[in-house]
């Protein structure tokens, strides 16, 4: 049976370039804990540093383990071509900055990350790349926003903390014609959602997330679908198009041709991670195979408990509401079950009908889950994203994110969900304001 054929439980564990190491027969990937690469002769260093063979110069580009972790990752997605990096953030920064430059701008969707809002706002904007929100309820908000120097559109598939489906056929269909691609954070969504199918063209990964699953390791990837037609778009994407002062003059869409339709991807590599070193750790790709070879039978879990735990808590006297996929309604409804498939998620997002001072005293009473700012662990985790993980967004940003003051989101993970529920059922109870009062 061809791999590239295989189902994705097959896919996470044989997916990829790597089989067993050639001088060893090793069947678990090595670490691979080196800088540096011998070559076979001067000749081969040059066609390596000319791109015109593919291999191993210098760990701060690539390493065989991340190769091993990149090739995988790409075959389980269904993209073209993959690149690990330092962090979730650094990925989402490199696949704009691969794109756009000074005085360009990028079409954001309002329902992100705090951290990724802050990354757009501030430090992109010093930049000179202006990102400009839109609410995604509406797809021809982008178009609305969309100039002759959008490089590209951008979105989370299943949005922290909002939880509420982008639209992302809607917007890659928009984008498309006019050369615009639809880069997409799946950050939440791994195997439940998958956007290439849908028309994005570039997927983007906090691998520290539900890919490494343990809370161990840091990391990043941004995959190329091999999917989108930058030969045809050059005053759209003149990074892609213009002669690279940084690497010989080389026009990237022309540069690759031998190598597949990877333009992208190879100029993200041997430019922007290249020049400005975001390289991820060999140990910390090594952690993240590890993950991934369990990532789906995780998955699974995590979607199963998620229900479980939602409807627990949408029956609760204490529960003003539950955001929830599974319980969304009208145009929410109709893209949770277009998108998703096989749970909804592993997010569920609650507030307290005692307000804000119930969902921290709540958070404090814990004592199964814990209280850390990451989602995607195999252990279940909660925390108070408008103290915390949004806390740098003004309150009308908050909102615009879907972040109010009493919100408190649960990343539900693996453990026995009567567990989990034991220990929510629990800290509702020591939640109520005047009980703890009282008891004061």
């Amino acid at each position: 049976m061809p791999i590239e054929t295989a189902r994705p439980e097959t896919l996470a564990l044989h997916g990829g370039s790597w089989r067993a190491d050639p001088t060893t027969g090793a069947v678990a990937v090595p670490i691979y804990q080196t800088t540096s690469y011998q070559f076979q002769d001067t000749g081969h260093a040059e066609r390596l540093f000319a791109l015109e063979e593919l291999g191993h110069i210098y760990t701060r580009v690539s390493n065989p383990t991340q190769e091993a972790l990149e090739t995988r990752l790409a075959a389980l997605e269904g993209g073209a071509a993959a690149l690990a990096v330092s962090s979730g953030q650094a990925a989402s920064a490199y696949a704009l900055l691969n794109l756009a430059r000074t005085g360009d701008n990028v079409v954001s969707s309002t329902d992100l990350y705090g951290g990724t809002w802050a990354l757009f706002a501030a430090t992109l904007k010093r930049f000179g790349v202006e990102v400009r929100f839109v609410d995604p309820a509406d797809p021809e908000n982008f178009r609305r926003a969309t100039d002759e120097r959008t490089r590209a559109y951008y979105a989370e598939t299943l949005p922290n903390p909002k939880l509420e489906l982008f639209p992302i056929q809607e917007v890659a269909d928009i984008g498309r014609p006019l050369g615009i691609p639809l880069i997409v954070d799946n950050t939440a969504a791994p195997l439940t959602v998958r956007p290439f199918e849908h028309g994005a063209a570039v997927v983007v990964y906090s691998a520290t997330k539900y890919i490494g699953g343990h809370g161990t390791s840091i990391g990043g990837v941004i995959i190329d679908g091999g999917n989108f037609p930058w030969e045809e778009h050059p005053e759209r994407q003149p990074l892609l198009h213009e002669p690279d002062p940084s690497y010989h003059g080389a026009v990237w869409v022309e540069a690759v041709k031998p190598l597949g339709p990877i333009a992208y991807a190879i100029r993200a590599r041997v430019t922007l991670l290249r020049d400005l070193g975001a390289a991820v750790a060999p140990f910390n790709a090594f952690q993240f195979i590890q993950g991934l070879e369990t990532l789906p039978l995780r998955i699974r879990q995590h979607n199963e408990n998620a229900i479980k735990v939602a409807e627990f808590l949408k029956a609760h006297p204490k529960v003003a509401r539950v955001i929830f996929p599974g319980f969304a309604t009208g145009e929410a409804k109709r893209r949770a079950d277009t998108y998703l498939r096989g749970g909804y998620g592993a997010l569920v997002g609650f507030e307290l009908k005692a307000g804000k001072e119930a969902g921290r005293n709540f958070i404090n009473a814990l004592k199964l889950l814990y209280h850390v700012a990451n989602i995607g662990d195999a252990r279940s985790l909660a925390i108070h994203p408008a103290t915390t993980t949004h806390s740098q967004l003004t309150g009308e940003e908050q909102l615009a994110t879907g972040v109010t003051p009493g919100y408190v989101r649960l990343s539900v993970g693996i453990e026995h969900p009567d567990d989990i529920i034991t220990d929510l059922a629990q800290a509702l109870e020591a939640s109520d304001v005047e009980l703890l009062a009282a008891a004061e």
